[in-house]
């Protein structure tokens, strides 16, 4: 007899039909006839949910010791009880549930581990530690009745303990305060007893955490303080609860592929461990399986389907440990002179014992400053660790920050005073933030480096340094714009008059920009002034000066300035306050052409929030040429990425994320069997990243007559985005979108930086 079947799919869709030959999990996918569309279909179970094969349930020989009943949640939202039998085939690509009722529709069904959510054992933890005799029943009674004493302890109650006071006391004390009509009824209970200076702030504040804590504490770890079981009996458990596998870490291959994909700091400080990945699952070792946030976390990180694993906590530990404690020895190749940096003796009387003078300081600071500059790196972190910790060391390259070394905490003050010092800082302030510059030179070249050092909790000082050595000019043909906003930019720039904005956050390539628009127009007949803070791209033709706050010297002094010394053309770096912006603005209906930035998030943001500032609605709308607005996102490694034909859930995603009707208006491809786009594999030029380098998203605001009435009007930002996209502007994840078609990017860059 032929097997009818109804297969739900992660999309939410449904097919209905008949096996074509027998259902093998492990051959991935499924071979049937589908009845609505009479025809033959071969699914992979990555695109599947669940598959039910129908049918009368046999329940002939249900409810047998070697079955156990579990609940299971799945992507699509579905909710099964289910029968499950001890020791069954165990595939990566799912597992069978049986039903419970005599009345469901299907005998049978498959679950695909791409389309689980959640599973979990019907019985208590309490119950199942029993059934595997690893404790007595009187013992769980007791440690429940504890749990149900520790829920229903009264904050007073504590209070009273922790105090030393009479019971009755404070209950007095209480109902006084309450019957007197002195306070509301909602008056905390520790509020009261302060007031009455029976106990301190201190004290209730520890009462209310120790409340807390026992309001949350489970029955497994009571039962593990009590002596009664183990560790690893627990997790035992509670992995046959929730249908999960035990490993053994030192019986287990560790993949690159996976730890990659999870940040450093998340893996130590949530304790989990990737050990596989397949497609796009990712298997992750736990000790504490019943914390629901660590897969979602990881879901929202990695953008992948989570498989929970469990593992002892010592295993996870110590693997963490030994994986980057590999890592940290490429401390050589940064200062060889330094031996055994990463060992922290613990009985060490004084931590800060180096001085800032010691040629191993200087020699470590040198050889990470040249480092970070030869690998491209934007940003240097230095980050002191508190008391014994750790000095972390951080780069920021193509947006991502990552650790790339931690040295021991007797060189964190020195390392901080030397970069003072060569930043020429107060080495002595340790209290107020601090902006500087560094500049190296090395086989003729030179490096310059912007420093901030700001104070952080516990004596400690952050330093940050941006790295200006590779800022130099770009073509405005190589920035990544699209044909029409290039061709719209340009004609911007060769206006008589008006101001142009470039708006971001830092970091998101706006100085680069205006620069490369500048060297657009850099021609002997223009005169070309600059004010910038700092002065990061330096380029023949161009007059540029470097603001000094703390002199007095400021954007605003230096625009009316310019506007004495016979300008065509003004740079201001950064409209910081309504003052500069006006002086600005009036430079530019006054014949000249003005370039600046603002950090605001998109283009038509921008107009509401000048005004909001104090612009004059009907000087700014005269005076606005356009508005670029930019982000950054990852390129793909252009040695290593890979075609693909996308599915067509992931091509629907594309089109809704651009919006339908505008998708079909600016003829982007239509899905076929022939579309392809390009997806990141990793290689030796990229670190095993997928991504080298970044590509720049745009959304260029052109003014209009209608856009300027809707300014003069005071029309919201969104009027004035309906107006602009009528007009012909994309947004930035249009932008970006339309770069993942050309097979520079993938989605998930692109919604890193956009919204």
């Amino acid at each position: 007899m032929q097997s009818e079947l109804i297969i739900k799919l992660l999309n939410g869709g449904e097919r209905y039909g008949i096996l074509n030959q027998e259902f093998d999990p492990t051959s991935g996918r499924i071979d049937f006839f589908c009845t609505a569309e009479q025809n033959s279909e071969l699914l992979d179970l990555s695109e599947i949910c669940f598959i039910k094969f129908l049918g009368k349930p046999d329940l002939a020989d249900s409810f047998s010791e070697d079955e156990f009943f579990e609940d299971v949640t799945t992507s699509s939202g579905d909710r099964f009880h289910l029968r499950l039998k001890k020791g069954g085939k165990r595939v990566p690509e799912g597992f069978f549930g049986y039903p419970v009722e005599i009345d469901s529709d299907f005998k049978s069904i498959f679950f695909t581990s791409t389309g689980l959510k959640k599973r979990k054992h019907e019985q208590p933890i309490g119950e199942v530690l029993s059934q595997k005799g690893l404790v007595e029943k009187a013992a769980i009674e007791e440690a429940l009745t504890e749990q149900q004493q520790l829920r229903s302890r009264r904050v007073g109650e504590i209070i009273a303990e922790k105090a030393a006071l009479p019971q009755d006391l404070v209950d007095q004390t209480i109902n006084n305060v309450i019957n007197s009509g002195r306070t509301k009824n909602k008056a905390r209970v520790g509020d009261i007893l302060i007031e009455a200076r029976l106990v301190t702030r201190q004290q209730v504040e520890e009462a209310l955490h120790e409340q807390t804590s026992g309001k949350r504490k489970r029955i497994g770890l009571i039962l593990i303080e009590k002596g009664l079981i183990t560790e690893d009996q627990l997790l035992t458990a509670l992995a046959h609860k929730f249908g999960l596998q035990v490993i053994d870490l030192n019986e287990t291959k560790i993949s690159p592929e996976a730890l990659k994909l999870v940040p450093r700091d998340m893996i130590e400080r949530m304790q989990i461990l990737p050990i596989r990945l397949l497609g796009s699952r990712l298997t992750v070792a736990t000790s504490t399986p019943t914390d629901p946030t660590i897969s979602e976390n990881l879901r929202f990180v990695t953008n992948c389907q989570i498989e929970l694993v469990c593992a002892r906590s010592p295993q996870i530990g110590e693997k963490i440990a030994l994986i980057f404690d590999k890592d940290d020895d490429t401390v050589e190749d940064l200062i060889d002179e330094l031996e055994d940096l990463d060992v922290v003796v613990d009985d060490e009387p004084e931590i800060d014992r180096v001085n800032e003078s010691d040629s191993k300081v200087i020699n470590l600071v040198n050889k990470v400053l040249l480092d970070a500059s030869k690998k491209g790196i934007s940003d240097i972190h230095f980050e002191p660790g508190m008391g014994p910790l750790p000095l972390k060391i951080r780069y920021r390259k193509d947006g991502i920050c990552y650790t790339v070394h931690q040295i021991a905490a007797t060189y964190k003050a020195a390392v901080i005073s030397r970069l003072k010092i060569i930043s020429k800082l107060d080495i002595a302030e340790h209290r107020r933030p601090q902006s500087g510059k560094i500049l190296l030179k090395q086989a003729g070249e030179r490096i310059e480096y912007r420093i901030e050092v700001t104070p952080t909790v516990g004596g400690q000082e952050d330093a940050v340094l941006r790295v200006l050595s590779s800022s130099q000019i770009i073509p405005l043909d190589d920035l990544g714009f699209s044909v029409t906003n290039l061709k719209h930019f340009k004609e911007l720039l060769y206006k008589p008059y008006g101001i142009i904005l470039c708006v971001g956050p830092t970091g998101s390539g706006k100085t680069t920009c205006l620069h490369s628009a500048l060297a657009e127009i850099n021609t002997p007949d223009t005169k070309i002034w600059t004010a910038e803070d700092p002065v990061e791209i330096t380029q023949e033709g161009l007059r540029q000066v470097q603001i000094h706050p703390k002199i007095g010297f400021n954007f605003e002094d230096a625009l009316r300035s310019f506007l004495r010394a016979d300008p065509d053309v003004i740079m201001i770096g950064e409209m910081r306050d309504p003052v500069a912006a006006k002086t600005a603005i009036g430079a530019s209906l006054t014949g000249h052409r003005v370039f600046s930035t603002l950090h605001t998030n998109n283009a038509p943001e921008t107009v509401i929030r000048l005004i909001e500032m104090g612009m004059d609605p009907f000087n700014f709308a005269d005076a606005m040429l356009g508005i670029l607005a930019q982000r950054l996102a990852r390129r793909l490694c252009k040695k290593c990425k890979e075609p693909y034909h996308p599915k067509r859930e992931e091509y629907n995603n594309l089109v809704e994320a651009y919006g339908a009707e505008q998708f079909k208006e600016d003829d982007l491809p239509n899905f076929s069997k022939d579309l392809t786009l390009m997806k990141p594999v990793g290689c030796d030029a990229c670190v095993g990243q997928g991504y080298s380098g970044r590509i720049a998203v745009h959304e260029l605001l052109v003014n209009s007559a209608e856009i300027k009435r809707a300014i003069k009007k005071n029309s919201s930002a969104e009027e004035i985005t309906q107006l602009a996209m009528k007009n012909g502007m994309r947004n930035l994840r249009m932008d970006g979108i339309q770069k993942i078609f050309f097979g520079m990017t993938d989605l998930l860059q692109v919604n890193r930086v956009s919204s």
